[in-house]
């Protein structure tokens, strides 16, 4: 799951500023959440965000994009020497490491999931390319699911059928974000996160990204893409029921119903020829639906 309150400033793309959460096509720390959680999941958020934007930079290199994302592990491993909370001439600011470090020693959650996202960071500081959609979900496993599974552990949830159907939410939420933003993660990053062996397999390539509009070609692999996503929300369908913290619960619902309407969208809108994203109004709507569709659910699990 993802950690977004549209109406609400919370605690991972535009490149040399940072996102904000009200950027985000999904919901982070949303007023569904316990307000006492909310704080810990902003800071886990924003440690995402300062190690995105670090991954992200056009202006560093990848030894450089490796040795600040080193920096950011070593706090929250407890090493904070030689590490200063914030140097703006190095391109350093430990600050959020460090507010997410508290944090996990505040609520006793484990450094690792925090650690996996890093993970994922470094290797977008490396790689360019993923050969397959194998290659792709084992990246997302780390870019993507360590989110669902940090809520799930801070809500006390447990089960491994409920990490399962976590993860593919996740996932899905990651790999659409990536047929959003599939042109410019192209053009300003040369990176691109879709199959190349579907772009061989209708003979074009990557360069089709740049397009202001997508070819029949490309909009095959566009449309493989959004198939995986089905697949993905088709076995994230049963987290809402499995979780037992009915807040959460109803998170998961909410985030389920923008998920399907955005994928659905992107079934028919060219996200080469401009955003495809959702308005706070249609957000707004997406998550009423939601939200009952999980008070449904909740009360069809009671009987």
């Amino acid at each position: 799951m993802v950690l977004i309150d549209p109406g609400e400033k919370a605690c991972v793309e535009i490149y040399n500023s940072s996102k904000g959460a009200g950027d985000e096509s999904f919901p982070v720390a949303s007023v569904l959440i316990d307000p006492a959680l909310r704080p810990h999941i902003r800071a886990f958020y924003e440690l995402a965000r300062a190690a995105d934007d670090i991954a992200d930079d056009p202006h560093l290199d990848s030894d450089q994009k490796l040795a600040r994302l080193d920096a950011i592990s070593d706090v929250l491993s407890g090493d904070h020497q030689g590490v200063p909370d914030s140097n703006t001439a190095a391109g350093i600011d430990s600050l959020p490491a460090r507010a997410l470090a508290a944090s996990l020693t505040e609520t006793g959650v484990s450094p690792t999931h925090a650690k996996n996202l890093l993970v994922a960071f470094r290797q977008d500081a490396v790689k360019q390319r993923y050969a397959d959609w194998a290659e792709l979900m084992d990246y997302c496993c780390l870019s993507a699911a360590p989110c669902g599974r940090y809520l799930l552990v801070l809500h006390g949830e447990t089960g491994a059928e409920t990490e399962k159907a976590a993860d593919a939410l996740s996932v899905a939420l990651q790999v659409i974000n990536h047929i959003q933003d599939c042109r410019a993660d192209y053009q300003n990053l040369d990176r691109v996160y879709i199959p190349m062996d579907w772009f061989e397999a209708e003979d074009t390539g990557v360069d089709e990204l740049a397009s202001s509009v997508a070819s029949p070609a490309m909009r095959r692999v566009l449309n493989r893409m959004l198939a995986g996503v089905d697949q993905l929300l088709a076995d994230a369908e049963s987290l809402p029921a499995q979780i037992g913290n009915i807040r959460l619960a109803l998170e998961a619902a909410v985030v389920l119903a923008i998920a399907r309407e955005l994928n659905r969208w992107l079934k028919t809108k060219d996200p080469l020829a401009g955003p495809v994203r959702h308005t706070k109004g249609q957000i707004a709507w997406r998550a009423i639906i939601g939200l009952v569709q999980g008070v449904h659910i909740r009360l069809w699990c009671r009987h």
